[in-house]
Order: structure tokens, then C-alpha cells, then sequence
């Protein structure tokens, strides 16, 4: 987007303002869907960002099926409003409430990811209590093929997945799980996998354990999730990972260790959200001040972390950056970028390359489409809520704002 375009925006909806490009969705969809053999399937993880105008976009027009991963009622809720059928989408997450499990299995929903055998049982009680059978993937938590990059997802003790070393032993009784159908399993082994071989290194060892525990122990294998890690950046600037080879790996490894993929046993699938909607979305701020003195300059701007950075603690490490516009060089000190809130926490980066900015200048951020808004601490200090546009062939297909309101439980019940 270029600077007349967020000028001109903010100057219409004030900032912070969230831009969301959705040809850049589609084409992100498509660059990905290329990436992977025919056969596969892709599932969107609203987690990244369950804006209704990114998740219809990610599943319109797409040749293949692009499908929806939810792990609440409100990303279910997205996801319908979004155009996916309920009988579409994967409920995953390790705290499936009563009540969530209720809704979604009313709504439609049958795929379910298991975390673990408590975690199946809860889920095939639901299904009882509504006269149907889920159809369950086991996520397993495997030690880890030792990649050199991204977000560590599995090999230790965590709350998500069955421990690999268990399995064999499980197994049986897992099959037998009244409600429920194990179809295959789920993997996700790491985030944000910045190289190929790195990634394919993961996907061959989460191949070979899915066939062994089929062929050795007699898992089912309908469908075999093998999880993400496709990289994009976040908060600077920069293009998503492009991933050249990992079609014709992916296909050499599969022929290898499940030559059955071919005529769909099993149905192979990908998930992504960072992937597909990181490179779309960008956070336009204003400078409210420029404080100088010890450790300065600090700018200031009218968005913090209850605007971006709220997941920072997780892996998705700020400094932000800022996005030079055309015509803008760096100033000749290195500054902090800070937000309004009334604590020190409330920095988005430090000794960062800044233009020479002014109160009443506009600064982006690029790269938020994903883990911007919805991952961030936006009750924090009762601030209003950003206004988030998304766009289409440069045209404004929506403007809206999520509204902070306090609901009386007990009227409401009524």
C-alpha cells in the first residue's frame, strides 16, 4: 500500500487504523496451494486472524479445497459467517468446554483434533449426548527431527498432543472410545519455519511416524494433518518464504512411506495462518510525541500493545518496524517506538531505524494481517478498539471496529 493510500485512509477512519489487503490473501492462498501436490487439502487456522472479510477470502476461488481450523464457538462462528460449512472445519484445542462442544456438534461440526485420551473421551460424550460419532484425529506429540528453525512446537511436555512414547500402548483403548471414530492423525511439530530443508526435515519424520504407527499398530489413517510452518514476517518488512521445493519432496516422501496417498488413503492436509494472512494486513499509527533525553528519542505513537505485540511473549519477539515510504531515509539516530498506555511494558521496539518523525506524522507497520489485532491486549486501559478496513482491487470492501461492552448475564438470561 502506498503512502497516499494509508494517508488518505487515516484521514477517513483515524488510527490506529488496520489495512487489510485481500487480493494479497487470495494470492498468498495460491502461492501455498502451488507449493503442495495435487491431493492435498489446506486448512485456515483463524487463529492468525478470524476478520470475516480474510477468512472468506482465503476459501473463495480456491481450486482446491481451502477448509477452516477453529478451537472456539467464536472461530466457529467466523468461519460460518465466512462461508465454510460446519462440516468443514477441524475443532481442535486442548480445552473443549461442555458447552463448546455442544454448540459446534449442534451446528455441524464432526472433525474433531484430540489432545489427548481424557481429551477424546470429552469429545465423544458430546457426541453422545447429540446421537452422533465424531470423527477424531489424535494429535500426537512426537520428539521433534531436530530442525534448526522456528517456534518449537512439540517434543516436551506441554498440554497439546498424546506423548509419542505412549501411543503404542493407548492405542486399543483409544479405538474404542465410545462417540467417536479415529480417522488419522494431527501434527504440529513447529511455527515459522524460515527454511526449507528445515521444514521438510520435520515432515518427512512426522510421514514415517504416521506410517509406522499404522502399519506396526494399526492407527487409521483417512486423513493425516501435517501441520504448518510456513514463515511470513511479522511487524517488519519482507516477503513470506517461498518454499520451491517442497512439492516434489513432499510427493517423493509420501510415495515413499505411503504410496496408498495417491488414491486418497490417506487424504493428506496442511494448516496455515500466519502464511496467508501476515503479508496482508499493515497497522497505520500516528506520532502523538517525540520525548527526548536519556536513552531517546522515544516516539510515541497512539498504538501499543493493545494494539500489536500482545503475543510477543510467545515466540513472536518484536521489535516492530517501521515501513519507509518512498523519498524517506532513516534518521540519523536510532530510536524506540512506544505506545500510549500508562506502563513501561508498552513498547513496540526498541533501537529500531526510524524516519525523522513529528507529532501528527504517520507511521506503518507491515506484516500484521496475522497475530495483530485479535492477539493483542486490546481491553487493556479501556482504549477504544481500532477501526479494521479490508480492501479489494484497492476499493474498501468494509470498515469496522469491535466494540468493548459490558453485558448484564442475569437480563440476558431472561
Amino acid at each position: 500500500m502506498t503512502a497516499p493510500d494509508v494517508a488518505e485512509l487515516a484521514e477517513r477512519y483515524g488510527t490506529p487504523l488496520y489495512v487489510y489487503d485481500l487480493d494479497e490473501v487470495t494470492t498468498a492462498r495460491d502461492e501455498l496451494v502451488a507449493s503442495l501436490p495435487e491431493g492435498f487439502e489446506l486448512y485456515y487456522a483463524l487463529k492468525a486472524n478470524p476478520h470475516v472479510d480474510l477468512v472468506r477470502a482465503a476459501r473463495e476461488g480456491a481450486e482446491r479445497m481451502c477448509r477452516a481450523e477453529v478451537s472456539s464457538t467464536g472461530e466457529l462462528d467466523a468461519a460460518l459467517a465466512g462461508g465454510h460449512p460446519a462440516g468443514n472445519c477441524l475443532y481442535t484445542g486442548p480445552g473443549k468446554t461442555d458447552a463448546e462442544l455442544d454448540r459446534a456438534i449442534s451446528l455441524g461440526v464432526r472433525t474433531f483434533s484430540a489432545e489427548s485420551p481424557s481429551d477424546l473421551r470429552h469429545i465423544g460424550a458430546g457426541a453422545l449426548r447429540q446421537g452422533v460419532t465424531a470423527r477424531c484425529l489424535l494429535r500426537l506429540n512426537i520428539a521433534s527431527a531436530g530442525a534448526a528453525t522456528g517456534i518449537r512446537m512439540t517434543g516436551r511436555p506441554s498440554q497439546f498432543g498424546i506423548d509419542g512414547e505412549t501411543i503404542a500402548e493407548t492405542l486399543p483403548a483409544l479405538l474404542r472410545t465410545p462417540g467417536t471414530r479415529v480417522v488419522g492423525a494431527h501434527f504440529f511439530t513447529m511455527s515459522n519455519a524460515a527454511d526449507a530443508d528445515s521444514l521438510l526435515a520435520e515432515y518427512e519424520h512426522v510421514i514415517a511416524t504416521a506410517a509406522a504407527l499404522g502399519r506396526d499398530h494399526g492407527l487409521p489413517l483417512e486423513l493425516l494433518d501435517l501441520g504448518g510452518g510456513f514463515a511470513a514476517p511479522y511487524a517488519v518488512p519482507g516477503r513470506r518464504t517461498p518454499y520451491p521445493k517442497l512439492r516434489a519432496e513432499l510427493v517423493r516422501l509420501l510415495d515413499l512411506h505411503l504410496p496408498d496417498w495417491r488414491a486418497g488413503r490417506p487424504r493428506p492436509v496442511c494448516e496455515s495462518g500466519r502464511y496467508l494472512v501476515a503479508g496482508s494486513g499493515c497497522l497505520v499509527a500516528r506520532v502523538v510525541n517525540v520525548k527526548r533525553g536519556r536513552g531517546g528519542p522515544f516516539v510515541v505513537l497512539d498504538a501499543g500493545i493493545n494494539v500489536l505485540g500482545g503475543l510477543s511473549g510467545i515466540g513472536r519477539l518484536l521489535p516492530a518496524a517501521v515501513q519507509f515510504e518512498p523519498g524517506q531515509e532513516p534518521a540519523a539516530e536510532r530510536g524506540s517506538l512506544v505506545g500510549p498506555l500508562c506502563t513501561p511494558g508498552d513498547s513496540l521496539g526498541r533501537n529500531v531505524e526510524l524516519p525523522s518523525l513529528a507529532p501528527g506524522d504517520l507511521v506503518t507497520i507491515p506484516n500484521v494481517g496475522a497475530y495483530g489485532l485479535s492477539a493483542s491486549l486490546v481491553h487493556f486501559l479501556s482504549r477504544p478498539a481500532p477501526v479494521e478496513v479490508t480492501l479489494r482491487g484497492g476499493e474498501v470492501v468494509s470498515a469496522t471496529r469491535l466494540e468493548q461492552r459490558r453485558t448484564n448475564v442475569e437480563q440476558a438470561r431472561r
